[in-house]
């Protein structure tokens, strides 16, 4: 730990120019895929502005519970099945996986088809669980 302490100070040009890197690096993936958003704004874009839930989890977890009027594509099949959100170019897209994670491999497939309003729910149905949202079976 000494060394590595002592190499910060002398390289303090080096250890500063990774740090912002590293920071370019995430701001750049998250841009990609779309903003992250809480369960509570991702309900007010959907009732106010006429958006849809895409539940990006596989058919058995998507059978257990899913949101209300929520559209199931599993996220192995997103790009076969692109053609089924077409109607919904123009409003927003809240895509929902299991934690969060891997909504944002979809939201970049889905920015890269022309797709501007994608955004991620942030704890994905774990945390719409948590929050005692309602769900369907």
């Amino acid at each position: 730990m000494e060394l590595f302490l002592e190499f910060l100070t002398q390289q303090w040009i080096l250890a500063a120019a990774l740090l912002a890197v590293i920071i370019l690096l995430f701001v750049h993936e998250t841009r990609q895929s779309g903003p992250s958003i809480s369960p509570q704004k991702a309900i007010n874009m959907v009732n106010a502005e006429q958006g849809v839930f895409l539940d990006l989890r596989d058919a058995a977890d998507y059978k257990r519970g899913h949101i209300v009027d929520a559209v199931h594509i599993p996220s192995a099949k997103l790009a076969e099945k692109m053609a089924e959100l077409e109607k919904y170019k123009d409003k927003p897209i809240i895509l929902v996986c299991k934690m969060g994670q891997q909504a944002s491999v979809a939201g970049k497939q889905l920015k890269g088809n022309n797709f501007e309003q994608v955004y991620k729910m942030t704890g994905g149905m774990m945390e719409w669980s948590n929050l005692r949202l309602p769900t369907v079976s």
